[in-house]
């Protein structure tokens, strides 16, 4: 590979034909490890860095300098850890809410029973599990041997930062990140049922079809019924903590706190009432009065075309999905509406009072405000008279305390209602729907892990870049995962996995805070339905960040994944399987990536998109993408290729995955760096496949197998790497280990 530099090898390898191999020195310790990755932040989060130093030819007999630097991440165990701890208080949550239903007909109450009991032994399980987490105490690296450990199943296997930095004579050094982890799938479940793509296809079809015949509510009612409860836990508190504020400005006599604290009470009081006026509301407050005792329907409810019968006290009502609100002759429908509306009608009234307090004492006109739908309910004019300033207080409380009383009543009743949905959809589909959000949450919490690594690392090398930093709180993240698994045998619910849980990713906010302690791990708040992880960043590094970031804006991504089978398993599927998994994920995730590429070129400055134009011809990109999907060819590596050229241009994360991140995934970065040396910094042609070769000798990569299996071998043999395409097969002598 060219001659090696004096002094400044450990040891020289040679390959086959008996040419220099360009390792000029290995290193392990982190202290070799310098410029922008010897950071303390980026230290925080990787740890027992491998570096191999190239030095290879270019196109004019110049030399470029290359480091190869694979890292793990101890984010593999503390994100799991994390996510179990935020499942447990969910579920601990909901399991109460559940007990404080109330009384309910013998039916219910049995089905309440039988759902408390298995949702409590999901809570000890997943309790079971983080106890044995918490023993691995700095583990950052779970190898692909161990990919079948149940205690270990919520941990990302042999996830590493895979970075190559570029010292070339014809461009300032350039950095080239990819994050290599094993499939997101849940191993120790097995896959003889297929992933969680069928999995959950047939589960919503057996409930739409079969023996789910009383289920009130579709999934997606299911679904706003949790994120109802929800804003009703965050906002509750907050009302009640911006209502006290106004108190202590009235206290204090100054009216520009008081306008500003009675704003602040305004804006979240509206958005309180405003989650209540919701068709599902209401239709839930009817199922859980049919659930009481005695609250049976004398008329119960039918689809369009059918007629009712009645429904005998200890047997459930009816039910049937939600197009319209059940009628109940004796349920009062129009006390929901005046308990609901006291809410609103209770903050008129502390505007008016706030008005006439100021307009009495002088200071400014009244503010003024109004309801939920603009609509104000203004007092009664001879209940409101002008007071002195010293009164403020003594006004303003019996009207604070009236808001938190109706605010109570509403919660009661809404939370009751509503977590009697989720104990309907709990009820008629266990334990078939607990353990699909056991390996959902498996599958997640290990794409969740190589997420956020791969977000600090990209928000640490591009913290000086205002574009990037324009990029991320204007449009977002693009993150792309290469896929390499075959659509034959147990990969086939190894992608359905995979593609679910990349597309739950979705889910997820990042925002930045500036971390007050030299702790900088990050934290995830929120729910199944919504997570945010908050990233920390040091003071200094934390004020470089533009104003919306460092303000609290959450910062959203959009994960895509293209999958491409490689081995021989694929030839299998090509020519006597299926392939069409594979060939319908690739064309939703473009019609994803097309539609981030519109979102890109709409809000990004107009100044900014023209240059970015001239530099990047994404359209053609996305035109020839969008044409090797459709070819439908065989093993199409192109496809792959240029999803990944398209992530690097739009400043995104790269994710290569395989079964276990361990051979198809080297053959494939190995690949993606030699390529990039070629098109980007002038790599001599002839000297392309023999980088290529050097790389995966003695690269990093090699090591990463040694790391897992102990072998210093890729797990191929000669039969399965003539199904590879060509550039996917590693040199003579560097194979033949079984699989792990």
């Amino acid at each position: 590979m060219g001659e090696i530099e004096d002094g400044g090898a450990d040891h020289v390898t040679t390959d086959v034909q008996g040419q220099k191999c360009a390792l000029v020195c290995e290193c392990t310790a982190p202290e070799s490890v310098s410029g922008k990755d010897n950071s303390p932040f980026l230290n925080s989060v990787l740890k027992n860095p491998v570096c191999k130093l190239y030095r290879f030819p270019t196109s004019d007999n110049k030399w470029m300098r290359i480091r190869e630097q694979m890292s793990e991440s101890i984010l593999s165990f503390h994100i799991p850890k994390e996510l179990i701890s935020l499942h447990i208080k969910e579920d601990l949550c909901r399991n109460q809410e559940i007990k404080e239903l109330g009384e309910l007909s013998p039916h219910w109450d049995n089905l309440r029973k039988n759902v408390l009991s298995h949702c409590d032994q999901m809570v000890n399980m997943y309790q079971d599990i983080l106890t044995e987490l918490s023993k691995e105490t700095g583990s950052s690296f779970k190898s692909s041997s161990s990919k079948g450990e149940k205690t270990l199943e919520f941990v990302p296997v042999n996830l590493h930062l895979q970075r190559m930095h570029v010292h070339s004579p014809y461009r300032k050094d350039a950095l080239y990140d990819v994050i290599t982890v094993g499939a997101p799938a849940a191993h120790f479940q097995g896959f003889k049922n297929g992933g969680l793509r069928k999995l959950l296809h047939r589960f919503e079809t057996e409930r739409r079809n079969t023996g789910y015949q009383f289920i009130y509510y579709s999934p997606e009612n299911t679904a706003k019924a949790k994120e109802v409860l929800s804003n009703i836990n965050q906002l509750q508190p907050l009302i009640a903590a911006h209502a006290d504020l106004l108190l202590n400005s009235a206290s204090q006599h100054s009216a520009d706190s008081l306008k500003n604290s009675l704003k602040m009470l305004s804006e979240k009081t509206e958005l309180f009432v405003h989650a209540f006026k919701d068709q599902l509301v209401r239709s839930a407050l009817l199922a859980l009065y049919t659930a009481r005792p005695g609250g049976v329907l004398k008329k119960p409810p039918s689809p369009k075309g059918s007629t009712g019968e009645s429904t005998p006290q200890d047997q459930p009502p009816p039910m049937r999905r939600q197009d319209s609100i059940p009628h109940h002759s004796d349920y009062d429908e129009e006390e929901w509406d005046r308990v609901w509306a006291s809410v609103g009608k209770s903050l008129n009234c502390i505007i008016a009072m706030v008005d006439k307090l100021i307009e009495g004492d002088g200071e400014s006109e009244g503010s003024g405000s109004s309801s939920k739908d603009g609509e104000k309910d203004p007092l009664p004019a001879d209940t409101i008279t002008s007071h002195p300033r010293e009164d403020w207080y003594e006004q303003l409380y019996p009207l604070i305390l009236t808001l938190k009383d109706c605010m109570g009543e509403v919660v009661n009743r809404a939370k009751q209602s509503l977590t009697f949905v989720l104990l309907q959809e709990l009820a008629y589909s266990l334990p078939q729907c607990l353990m699909l959000t056991l390996r959902r949450d498996i599958v997640f919490s290990q794409a969740l892990a190589g997420l956020v690594c791969g977000f600090i690392i990209k928000l640490h090398t591009s913290l000086h870049d205002p574009a990037f930093l324009e990029q991320l709180h204007t449009v977002g993240l693009i993150v792309q995962y290469e896929g390499l698994l075959s659509t034959y045998s147990d990969e086939i619910g190894m992608l359905e996995d995979m593609a679910v849980g990349i597309s739950d990713l979705k889910k997820v906010a990042f925002k930045i805070i500036e971390a007050k302690s030299n702790d900088v791990l990050p934290v995830i708040t929120g729910r199944r339905e919504h997570y945010v992880v908050e990233v920390k960043l040091p003071a200094r590094m934390f004020e470089s960040l533009p104003r919306q970031i460092k303000e609290g804006q959450l910062l959203h991504v959009y994960p895509v994944l293209f999958n491409v089978g490689i081995n021989e398993q694929q030839t299998l599927a090509e020519r006597f399987g299926d392939v069409s998994l594979q060939e319908s994920i690739n064309q939703e995730n473009f019609e994803l990536l097309k539609e981030y590429y519109k979102m890109f070129m709409e809000k990004m400055p107009p100044d900014y998109i023209s240059h970015f134009q001239e530099q990047n011809d994404l359209k053609g990109l996305l035109e020839n993408l969008h044409q090797n999907i459709q070819a439908k060819k065989r093993k199409n590596v192109e496809i792959m290729w240029l999803a990944a050229t398209i992530c690097r241009k739009l400043s995104g994360i790269r994710f290569t995955c395989c079964k276990s991140a361990k051979d198809r995934t080297s053959m494939s970065v190995t690949l993606e760096q030699c390529s990039i040396l070629r098109d980007e910094h002038q790599l001599h042609k002839d000297f392309f496949v023999r980088a290529l070769d050097c790389m995966r000798r003695e690269g990093c990569r090699i090591e990463n197998v040694l790391k897992n299996i102990k072998c210093r071998k890729y797990a191929f043999n000669m039969l399965q790497l003539m199904a590879f395409p060509k550039y996917y097969r590693p040199p003579e002598g560097t194979y033949g280990k079984a699989d792990t």
